[in-house]
């Protein structure tokens, strides 16, 4: 009675609104809801996003996919669909600081469906408890109005994103640079581990081939938590071939799991970004402390390997040697751990780096709200 109940009101507000969307949560990985929310979405025809830690719940590949919901950091077009809807559905949210982007979001409760795993919240109310996400979207699809209005809409506005500016030859390496190459390297026999500050929004930016997995650690923002997820995932997805992206300061705190992914003859590409310090916490709250012993991490992690087990590490400098880093580590070193260490200008962040900064700066320096 409860799903019938919840259903009957979700159709009612879906089906009075014009530009209905849909955005992908994380939550949808513990309510097992990933396939229900495609299902929707077929039989919707809505727009739909992903929350920026839902990202590889959902295929990327689909015709309504419109990018990355992030407030004011969002995939380009999307932010304005989304929050320009007049009913947008949340399958699974996480509400906080850093997913709302130092709480910018321009979201109103009003126009709101939140559905989390067990518990559904229609506008302003009514709630209802003990509701499946899973039954409740499958249930949702087969009763919803077809409304392509949003989706129509987004393409109407859709600009294509440019391309990097080419480099001149033997010009130090940029980061936009690196990730237009990654970009081709993914697959579906792939993963993606993003550590915690830039790799966050330049990881994001990657368009994900079906199958591609994806892993980033947003509810904490937990620096180093990568080098450890990395092993982990690598050893349970033994079928894939796991890309990380790492930074200098991150990599710090938990370089010693090195040792353990060579000792379980792990092959995966480790991207050791360096750009001498903890650049996110520089556009959140910059200080002396930021700025970190530089080591030689591919003599490091030479050292850890200690000939022993299969290992190639490399330091590259620009494009031409991150493409035969590349080549190698895809080709004849391709069942090795590789480790490719990339020296990047510490002022060369992505623009979301910066945008995000600044406006999580301003909500963690505010005043306490009066009690």
């Amino acid at each position: 009675m409860g799903l019938e109940a919840a259903v009957e009101a979700t159709v009612e507000f879906l089906n009075k609104a014009v530009k209905p969307v849909l955005v992908a949560g994380p939550k949808l990985r513990v309510a097992k809801a990933g396939k229900a929310f495609v299902d929707m979405v077929d039989a919707s025809g809505y727009a739909y996003a992903v929350m920026p830690s839902a990202k590889g719940l959902v295929p990327e590949t689909h015709p309504h996919f419109i990018g990355t919901y992030w407030g004011a950091v969002s995939t380009a077009f999307c932010a304005e669909i989304v929050e320009s809807a007049d009913a947008y559905l949340f399958a699974g949210p996480i509400f906080n600081d850093y997913s709302s982007v130092g709480y910018s979001f321009l979201l109103k409760k009003e126009k709101a469906i939140i559905v989390q795993p067990e518990r559904v919240i229609v506008g302003n109310g009514p709630a209802f408890g003990c509701v499946m996400m899973k039954e409740f979207l499958s249930e949702l699809a087969k009763r919803v109005n077809k409304n392509t209005t949003a989706y129509e809409n987004y393409k109407r506005i859709f600009v294509p994103e440019g391309q990097p500016l080419e480099s001149e030859p033997n010009e130090p390496l940029r980061v936009n640079v690196l990730f237009k190459h990654v970009q081709k390297m993914l697959t579906g026999d792939s993963a993606v581990i993003a550590e915690t500050g830039d790799s966050w929004f330049n990881c994001q930016k990657l368009k994900l081939p079906e199958g591609c997995g994806y892993e980033f650690q947003m509810q904490y923002g937990s620096i180093g938590w990568s080098v450890g997820a990395l092993l982990g995932y690598a050893q349970g997805a033994n079928h894939k071939r796991v890309i990380a992206f790492i930074g200098d300061g991150s990599f710090q705190v938990t370089a010693q799991d090195v040792s353990t992914m060579l000792r379980c003859e792990q092959n995966s590409i480790i991207f050791l970004i360096n750009n001498g310090g903890y650049t996110i916490e520089v556009e959140i709250h910059d200080g002396p402390y930021n700025v970190i012993k530089n080591w030689n991490y591919t003599g490091f992690v030479d050292a850890i390997h200690n000939g022993l087990g299969k290992c190639w590490t490399s330091k590259v400098k620009s494009e031409e040697e991150l493409t035969a880093a590349i080549e190698t580590a895809l080709g004849e070193k391709k069942d090795c751990l590789c480790f490719i260490e990339v020296i990047a200008h510490k002022d060369d962040t992505s623009k979301e780096l910066l945008e995000w900064g600044s406006r999580v700066s301003a909500a963690n320096s505010r005043p306490p709200n009066p009690q």
